[in-house]
């Protein structure tokens, strides 16, 4: 399905660093009635698929076979079937576009319909809340999290920004928001977000 010109079909893709809040932000839509699409999740579902342990290395070594297989677009090409039928019923929110060839398959995709939020927050910060999180590995696929070291983080930052275009999506970003206050403060700036963003 091609969204692009249709008012009616919003598709936004949250993007940041590792423990910024892109999920909690991708949790304040799936609240308002969006549904949610969490990119990475693929990567975790095939380490389990494999039988391996869910580390970082293991992680890694995923998304790169991804990347080589298919592009460095590899992940909005291969969540682009569930977006689409996803947007049958509902805006769509993205948690975490990674690359800048991921940046451009979407916009081409979706036009005018497609916007970006970038979620900044501190290495500090982010690593602190990365080696402090609960580990979530339920029933429910799209909440499954592990916790960081610092070293893991700082490790997975580097390689975000040196091998995956990271700095493209943000940089292009449709609105910003810092986060490095409570959790209660962050959300009441994202249900605002929201709600320009409806009403436009």
């Amino acid at each position: 399905m091609d969204a692009k010109g249709d008012n009616k079909k919003k598709i936004v893709a949250i993007v940041g660093m590792a423990g910024a809040g892109k999920t909690e932000a991708a949790s304040v839509f799936l609240s308002s009635g969006w549904q949610a699409v969490r990119f990475g999740q693929i990567t975790l579902d095939e380490v389990v698929k494999r039988g391996w342990s869910v580390n970082e290395a293991n992680e890694r070594k995923i998304r790169e076979e991804f990347r080589q297989k298919h592009g460095m677009a590899a992940y909005a090409i291969l969540n682009l079937p569930k977006i689409d039928e996803l947007l049958h019923t509902a805006p769509v929110a993205i948690d975490n576009v990674m690359s800048w060839s991921e940046y451009k398959v979407l916009k081409e995709q979706y036009g005018d319909a497609f916007k970006v939020i970038v979620i900044m927050a501190s290495p500090a910060v982010r690593y602190k809340r990365l080696s402090s999180r609960d580990t979530r590995h339920g029933e429910d696929k799209e909440k499954k999290f592990r916790s960081f070291t610092p070293e893991e983080s700082r490790s997975r930052d580097y390689s975000e920004i040196e091998n995956l275009e990271k700095g493209g999506p943000m940089a292009m970003a449709d609105f910003t928001i810092v986060n490095e206050g409570s959790l209660e403060a962050f959300k009441l700036e994202v249900y605002n977000l929201l709600a320009r963003m409806i009403a436009e």
